[in-house]
């Protein structure tokens, strides 16, 4: 991977190169660039595809509190840095989180945004209560209770067992390394409601969400299409979790292709 100085920070990344239009994937939560590895597959022959470990995750660190809207700022200078004017921005989950504030604080840098599985709103109380619980066992002394937060996040994100596989050690080798999960945890659970900003981004949007996502439910991601100017529909992938560009790319990937190519 490749690095940049970006906002005092090394941002690492991946560059498919070529003269296409740019594409740019934003990962979720406790995930990095590699979720997207089957969406670059299918793209890189047409798309500069870029990818990148937004602060906190990977192999770029979060040295400090952030919010989605500095993940955003990172993500605009990274398209300085590679002398990319505009972008699609792909953003699953907290991608799509710091996607839409692009949107809104860099609107030149955005041609447009597929929003997967993701939303404008916060999460109710309760549910802010269980996730704070979740990273404290993660961080914790407790390897039997980190272990069952692995189960969880896996069955939250994935629900696919041989994707569990590959990404529950990942988590188990950051915990053992110790490295911190408290500035990207703040960023997720003290991020803004921007529902009422959505009016504003008048790039188009395509939304992209799993039917069995219990993270962030379907109907969140449709009112943010519903909400924009100009909402290019909503993919309803059956049957898939939280991540369903990595489980269901068969039909995440055909979605992606044709909306493209309207643009």
């Amino acid at each position: 991977m490749a690095s940049a100085d970006i906002n005092g920070i090394s941002v690492r990344y991946e560059d498919s190169g070529g003269e296409g239009p740019a594409i740019l994937f934003s990962h979720g939560f406790l995930m990095d660039h590699s979720m997207f590895d089957a969406q670059v597959e299918q793209l890189a022959g047409e798309y500069r595809c870029i990818r990148w470990d937004e602060r906190g995750f990977g192999d770029t660190p979060a040295p400090g509190p952030f919010t989605y809207w500095d993940s955003a700022d990172d993500a605009a200078a990274l398209l300085d840095h590679l002398g990319i004017g505009e972008a699609v921005w792909v953003g699953m989950s907290q991608g799509g989180f710091l996607s839409l504030r692009g949107a809104l604080a860099h609107p030149d840098k955005v041609k447009a945004i597929v929003l997967i599985d993701s939303e404008a709103g916060v999460d109710p109380p309760e549910v802010l209560e269980g996730y704070q619980g979740m990273v404290a066992a993660f961080e914790g002394d407790d390897d039997e209770a980190a272990e069952g937060v692995f189960q969880i996040v896996a069955g939250l994100i994935l629900g696919d067992e041989q994707l569990s596989a590959q990404w529950i050690p990942k988590w188990r080798a950051r915990r053992a390394a110790g490295v911190p999960l408290q500035h990207a945890a703040g960023a997720l659970l003290g991020r803004d409601d921007i529902t009422d900003r959505l009016g504003e981004i008048t790039c188009p949007v395509l939304v992209v969400h799993g039917t069995a996502d219990q993270a962030i439910p379907l109907a969140h991601g449709a009112a943010v299409e519903a909400a924009v100017p100009d909402g290019r529909g909503v993919v309803e992938v059956e049957g898939a979790a939280h991540a369903p560009n990595m489980t269901h790319p068969d039909v995440v990937n055909p979605a992606l292709s044709g909306f493209l190519a309207t643009l």
